[in-house]
């Protein structure tokens, strides 16, 4: 009996073996007919896309940034926001996060990066932190810099700088905890109402102005060229044709509102907009292109379109293309990142003496002449990154462009770029500084992503302005304003050009 059992149970066992062996054998072969019939879809639902946001408007009586001289906000005209996307797929995670801010510098793009990676496990070089660059945001970067040394401010300005932390590094978790199967279009856009205009301009002299307007006296003509193309991507649920994400890239300052009131400035006006379109839980995620040499005064006349008419006016070309975007079908995840060591000018202890004594007049209320304020404080910038330890107390003098992370780096400066392709169809190119706008196209040109978007001030804005090489001799504001030798700029586009080509090799 029991022999009979055993040999019972053993049969028993070959049955169960068998059916499942038949069970796996034919659900390999439906998924093969998947793949084979419907390849394109089983490839898209493998990546999955996350959107968040969180409120990172500081408080009335917060320093604001954007210019040389101490403004205090007194109200909101719009809130300011972070703004996460997170990709990922079977293989590779990577984060996205743009603020509503001037700038990022180093020393903020750390403290994100490196908390959203404790919370998510997506690798810190992996992860950028950028910035729309409005000019109503915070001046944050001085309370930043005393935040992080422990040293003595106002609670107030201590608090909005845990909150301005927290804010990105919490829209990243959100939109981690959120990514689902999600469809990816994408496409580039010609802007239909011109919005955008080159602001230097070559002079009969042979020099470059900036600021200029076409029936100045002496001017020849417009310097450089425009982005004329709006870079888009839309996130969809595999059956739904409304997007729930669109991350929407141009090359244009954000430096329309002034005043003393906290704004987002036009990308504001492109997010109510597209709300208006495809609904108010939509997350606009507006990324600012290469725009160093790039702002919305029209030389031809002499009012200045304002950021509703700008962001209206995108939001029209963008709401009439959404639903003419290709989807992408093959959305398989590749992130490349690399830190490139830009040269930086020098500066000598006699320059930086007489930067010192420039700002205590300035900060005196006495009048400077601006090229020489600008280069003063660049001067400040480059001494604490330059010499350790700095021949001046900087945080006497500066408000934006302290850092904990790069004080005493010496003549380079360590900045990354990073790519994240998607298939052989799309690419995000993140930049550091303001990057005019020829390199921006030239990465475009060479690109072999038939869609390649670039966003600049991202992870690091130590450089300040990024010229190309020929800018220099032409000199104005941008060259002055820029903390890099010539040829900083050309190395940034090899750079990105290498790893987007790197990134195309890895898909085959």
């Amino acid at each position: 009996m029991r022999q009979a059992s055993l040999f019972n149970s053993q049969c028993l066992m070959k049955s169960v073996t068998a059916a499942r062996f038949t069970l796996t054998f034919l659900t390999a072969l439906i998924l093969h007919w998947q793949t084979i019939n419907a390849g394109d879809s089983v490839t898209a639902a493998a990546l999955q896309i996350g959107v968040a946001e969180t409120d990172i408007t500081p408080p009335d009586g917060f320093p604001m940034a954007g210019y040389y001289h101490e403004r205090l906000a007194d109200g909101s005209l719009s809130p300011l926001k972070a703004k996460a996307i997170v990709f990922e797929d079977s293989e590779t995670a990577a984060a996205l996060v743009v603020c509503d801010l001037v700038a990022v510098n180093a020393d903020l793009s750390r403290e994100i990066r490196g908390r959203a990676e404790e919370d998510t496990g997506i690798p810190a070089a992996h992860i950028v932190v950028s910035a729309t660059h409005s000019h109503t945001a915070p001046d944050y970067m001085k309370e930043l810099y005393l935040f992080l040394g422990k040293d003595r401010q106002e609670p107030a300005r201590a608090e909005y700088i845990r909150r301005l932390i927290d804010g990105p590094v919490n829209a990243i978790v959100e939109a981690k905890q959120s990514a689902a199967p999600a469809t990816l279009h994408a496409g580039a856009v010609p802007q239909t109402t011109t919005v955008s205009f080159n602001r230097r301009f070559v002079m009969e002299d042979g020099s470059v102005r900036t600021w200029m307007k076409s029936a100045s006296l002496g001017v020849v003509r417009a310097a450089g060229p425009i982005d004329p193309d709006i870079g888009l991507l839309t996130f969809h649920h595999p059956t739904d044709d409304t997007p729930f994400g669109i991350l929407s890239n141009f090359a244009l300052h954000a430096d329309t509102v002034g005043g003393t009131r906290w704004s987002a400035d036009y990308p504001y006006f492109i997010e109510q907009s597209l709300r208006e379109s495809f609904g108010s839980d939509l997350v606009s995620v507006f990324a600012t292109g290469c725009c160093g040499d790039i702002n919305h005064s029209d030389p031809d006349r002499t009012e200045r379109n304002k950021a509703d008419f700008i962001g209206g006016s995108l939001a029209a070309t963008i709401s009439t293309h959404v639903k003419e975007l290709p989807e992408v079908t093959d959305t398989a995840l590749i992130v490349k990142s690399e830190t490139v060591e830009l040269p930086l000018q020098q500066v000598a202890k006699s320059e930086i003496e007489r930067s010192v004594e420039i700002l205590k007049l300035a900060k005196a209320g006495q009048k400077i002449d601006f090229y020489n304020h600008v280069t003063a404080y660049k001067t400040l910038i480059l001494d604490q990154i330059l010499h350790a330890p700095a021949h001046a107390n900087t945080v006497e003098h500066l408000t934006w462009g302290l850092s904990r992370s790069l004080a005493g780096v010496g003549a380079k400066l360590p900045a990354d770029v990073t790519v994240m392709t998607f298939g052989s169809d799309v690419a995000i190119v993140c930049l550091p500084g303001e990057i005019f706008v020829e390199l921006g196209l030239a990465i475009k040109q060479a690109s072999p992503f038939k869609t390649t978007l670039i966003v600049e001030l991202s992870n690091c804005v130590e450089t300040i302005y990024v010229p190309h090489r020929a800018a220099y001799a032409g000199g104005s504001y941008e060259v002055t304003n820029s903390a890099l030798q010539p040829g900083s700029g050309e190395m940034l586009v090899e750079a990105a050009v290498r790893l987007l080509r790197d990134a195309a090799g890895s898909q085959r």
